[in-house]
């Protein structure tokens, strides 16, 4: 029989994201009383942020797992694959939304030339694009695409 490890020990900080998450989940679903929240451009920027750290996190657990469990190592390649597919949704739908128009002017107030990543909305380009050249270098394109399941007659 193997011991497990205290949950109080165990990647505190994966846990807590983990959390987080969740929390958010419950805050954005409707109530009796609440309608739903819409996914708005800020949200969205958020979850890419935290997709592309899954990614990061994802890509050197399948690279350290591999070597020595070459089927299991498959698996998370396999998963990361899947999840650069949703990051790349996730980006994409970040863009189809319409722009806050309150947010654009605070933004033009602060000078977001001066910012050393750039304006707020080329964050999310600029995290995407840095996420997929990672990508790119391990997969190929046939890899990337998503896979059907439909039966085929």
């Amino acid at each position: 029989m193997t011991s497990r490890t205290p949950p109080d020990d165990a990647h505190p900080y994966l846990r807590a994201a983990s959390a987080g998450v969740r929390h958010h989940t419950r805050a954005v679903a409707s109530s009796d009383t609440t309608p739903p929240r819409r996914a708005d451009r800020l949200h969205l920027d958020v979850l890419h942020a935290h997709l592309t750290a899954l990614l990061q996190l994802l890509d050197r657990l399948a690279e350290t797992t591999r070597p020595p469990h070459p089927a299991a190592g498959r698996h998370l390649a396999s998963a990361h694959t899947r999840l650069w597919q949703a990051t790349s949704e996730v980006h994409a739908a970040f863009h189809l939304l319409p722009a806050n128009t309150a947010a654009e002017g605070e933004t033009s107030a602060c000078h977001p030339e001066q910012l050393p990543e750039g304006p707020p909305v080329l964050t999310i380009c600029q995290r995407h694009l840095a996420a997929g050249h990672v990508l790119r270098r391990r997969t190929t394109p046939s890899d990337l695409r998503p896979r059907t399941t439909a039966c085929v007659r």
